[in-house]
């Protein structure tokens, strides 16, 4: 346990890619657990194919195509131009039109980093355009793109409902009122910033922006609305399950997408770069897999839940322990690989001390989501810096404008653990 522990810190702190990582790490552990090179080999085959086997593994890529569809056929930049329009006479009304925006783009896409990609290039030069401080604009955009890591079809719930054997539908049901609420808080910084420094928003930024709306623009917004209703209706109400659901939705965003003009070249690169998206994900799910193995294999949830009996912490104290865990994994790595790397560790001990299983998702989520803000590694913050259309633009300065939004999102994780309701009302009328 403690050799295969150690090769995964030491080969992520030299550098290697995470992936590689897991599955080196697992294979020296599981050398020296099952006594030979043969049988680490044959167990390492067996593992892999049936962990990439999962069936419900196939919601990623289909979700995940569907969303760089909707981002690729300009339907972002009509869900911008939209809500801009709705939102007149608002102070900050372009940061709060960005936050509205990623909202709804996040019901049609799990995917934050096709967010960030999409809103940096839609928003940000209009808000540069309108004089909006820098890190301002910048933050705005990396903060409210993490919106599709908790509004459903989030990747991070399906990685999370595979992990912990979890109905995905629940999961996707429980993300709704802690999203809105998040997007609710979000508009509410962006506003009174704007009214506290409004050079920061541009002066009269409540009036910015009136070029009339096209046919297009509302064709393409109403599309998405569709979309969502159809797509994750249909989940909850039973007309079929999230798989289904997911092959749904990636027609339904493939009709759009040619409705709105994009051909076949369009098509092909939209699915590339899902799949350049797509792969490292299920690369880690494979990797993570035979890693949960070597831990399994050596009881190692078994001895962190009595390590953490030993000392005593109570239910508020071991879930305060997992957050720090969250927060400072965060800052390392990626987000996938902390929910890989953790959920199997932690989702028996809170089982085992009666958590919500609901309520811990919902937490854990959260916590892990504000990893994506925080430096130095900031995945959320990177995507942005590399999208965006000004090389002037420091990492700096999109942390430094991301930062509120990161102490929103640990927020509504501590409302969540004070009110729990929020996370399972909805969960409970879809399960009734």
């Amino acid at each position: 346990m403690w050799g295969g522990l150690i090769a995964l810190f030491v080969c992520v702190l030299i550098g290697i890619p995470v992936v590689f990582s897991f599955a080196a790490a697992a294979g020296f552990g599981l050398y020296f657990v099952l006594g030979g090179f043969e049988p680490t080999i044959s167990l390492l085959e067996r593992t892999a194919i049936s962990g990439i086997r999962e069936y419900n593994f196939v919601v990623i890529p289909l979700f995940t195509v569907m969303g760089m569809l909707i981002a690729h056929c300009g339907a972002a930049t009509d869900l911008f131009r939209v809500v801009n329009r709705l939102l007149k006479g608002i102070p900050g009304r372009l940061a709060v039109a960005t936050v509205g925006g990623n909202a709804v783009f996040a019901a049609v896409t799990g995917v934050g980093v096709a967010a960030a990609a999409a809103f940096s290039h839609v928003a940000y030069p209009v808000m540069r355009d309108h004089r909006y401080q820098p890190s301002f604009a910048v933050g705005c955009i990396a903060g409210s793109s993490v919106l599709g890591l908790l509004i459903p079809p989030s990747v991070f719930m399906i990685v999370w409902a595979i992990l912990t054997e979890q109905s995905v539908g629940i999961l996707f049901a429980a993300g709704v009122f802690p999203g809105i609420v998040l997007a609710l808080l979000y508009a509410l910084y962006c506003i009174v910033y704007a009214k506290m420094f409004p050079a920061a928003a541009g002066e009269g930024s409540g009036d910015q922006d009136n070029s009339p709306l096209t046919r297009s623009n509302v064709l393409g917004s109403l599309g998405v609305g569709v979309l969502i209703v159809v797509t994750l209706g249909g989940i909850w109400w039973g007309y079929f399950t999230p798989t289904e659901g997911s092959a749904v939705g990636l027609l339904g965003a493939a009709v759009l997408a040619v409705a709105k003009g994009m051909r076949v070249r369009g098509l092909f690169h939209a699915c590339i770069t899902a799949g350049q998206t797509v792969t490292p994900i299920m690369l880690l799910l494979m990797s993570a897999v035979i890693y949960s193995k070597l831990m399994a294999l050596n009881g190692v949830p078994q001895e962190v839940q009595y390590l953490l009996e030993e000392m005593g912490l109570g239910p508020a104290g071991t879930m305060l322990f997992m957050a720090v865990v969250w927060f400072v994994l965060g800052a390392l790595l990626d987000s996938i690989s902390i929910m890989l790397l953790t959920v199997p560790i932690f989702w028996p001990i809170a089982t085992a001390l009666g958590f919500d299983p609901i309520v811990f998702a919902l937490i854990g989520i959260l916590v892990i989501e504000a990893g994506v803000l925080t430096p130095p590694f900031g995945i959320g913050v990177f995507v942005v810096k590399a999208a965006i259309p000004d090389r002037n633009i420091r990492i700096g300065e999109i942390f430094k404008g991301a930062a509120p939004y990161w102490v929103l999102i640990l927020l509504v994780a501590w409302l969540i653990y004070e009110v729990p309701a929020i996370a399972t009302w909805l969960p409970g009328k879809v399960m009734s």
